[in-house]
């Protein structure tokens, strides 16, 4: 190597900063130092020393130590002088920590801003359900929420498993559950149980003295009494027996179908959930029949994309409980 290449490339040495330059192109997340960083860099100004500043952020000292020097690399500068009598700012320290702190009070402002969201959401929850989950298991379930979430308000919408879908599609309530075969359209969903149907009657009725079972085709042509149209129950039923005969009596409830079998109206087709208490008492009777299931799974649903969150998620939980 000549004298002259030799000179300048000793004087590139000496000339070449501590700090390069920033690269311009990368994204504002790769040219600003995060929070992390700048809560670090106003502690140290504080304290005036490093291993203080790495105490009060919950970290080591050579963390700190290498957390600095990698904002001094990511913005092209010295932040800190370090001695043994502790940690000064360099006059380019000082003033990006008076940058770091507005950016601070800007997080901390935002933060405050979740949280009240947050706040505002956990203060109430709707929940939409189909009759037989509302009356049989979700009292149960929100008795659970309650000891949880005292200060949460919680509404109960009860209907049949086409309002429920409709009320969250609608934006009118946070969670959903339903009975029926399937998922309403624009709705995601996890089982959360599972049920039977089973043929019930007032023992005086005719069938329960019977010695055999029913058949699909004796109940499918049986006038019943029944839920109306788009409850979870009679989808299930009329999906079982591939259709059903014209109701004896429709009704709007679970509540209802069972007081009019009950009274020895006719037969009706029930959950098991809404009659142990009737079969206990032989206020109702269960009819075996054969060669067909009334299984269903019972569902929790809620808009697609639209995973729940607070008062709903843990609600959610308790269901699988």
């Amino acid at each position: 190597m000549s004298e002259t290449a030799g000179r300048r490339e000793r004087t590139s040495e000496r000339t070449a900063p501590d700090h390069p330059e920033p690269d311009r192109t990368a994204s504002l997340a790769h040219r600003v130092p995060d929070l992390a960083a700048l809560e670090l860099l106003l502690a140290v100004a504080r304290l005036g020393s490093l291993g203080a500043a790495a105490r009060e952020v919950g970290i080591t000292q050579p963390a700190a130590s290498s957390r600095i020097r990698s904002m001094e690399r990511q913005l092209g500068v010295a932040l800190v002088d370090r001695s043994p009598r502790g940690s000064r700012l360099t006059d380019a320290g000082a003033l990006v920590t008076d940058w770091a702190r507005r950016v601070v009070e800007a997080a901390a402002a935002f933060d405050a801003g979740a949280r009240a969201l947050r706040d505002r959401r956990d203060s109430r929850l709707r929940v939409a359900a189909s009759m037989t989950i509302a009356e049989y298991l979700l009292p149960g379930w929100l008795l659970a929420l309650h000891a949880e979430r005292p200060d949460t308000a919680v509404s109960l919408l009860a209907g049949n498993s086409a309002k429920v879908a409709e009320l969250l599609l609608a934006g009118e309530a946070d969670l959903g559950f339903v009975e029926g075969l399937s998922v309403p359209t624009g709705l995601d969903s996890a089982v959360i149980a599972r049920d039977r149907l089973i043929v019930v009657t007032a023992p005086a009725h005719p069938w329960a003295r019977r010695r055999r079972p029913l058949t699909p085709d004796e109940l499918a042509a049986t006038p019943l009494i029944l839920r109306e149209r788009g409850s979870g129950t009679r989808q299930v039923l009329d999906a079982a027996l591939g259709g059903l005969a014209r109701p004896l009596i429709e009704l709007s409830s679970t509540t209802a179908v069972k007081a009019s079998a009950v009274s020895g109206a006719g037969p009706s087709v029930l959950s098991e959930l809404a009659v142990g208490e009737e079969l206990a008492m032989r206020r109702l009777v269960s009819i075996p029949v054969e060669g067909v299931s009334l299984r269903r799974d019972l569902r929790a649903v809620w808009p697609t994309g639209h995973r729940p969150t607070g008062p709903a998620r843990e609600l959610l939980s308790l269901t699988r409980g």
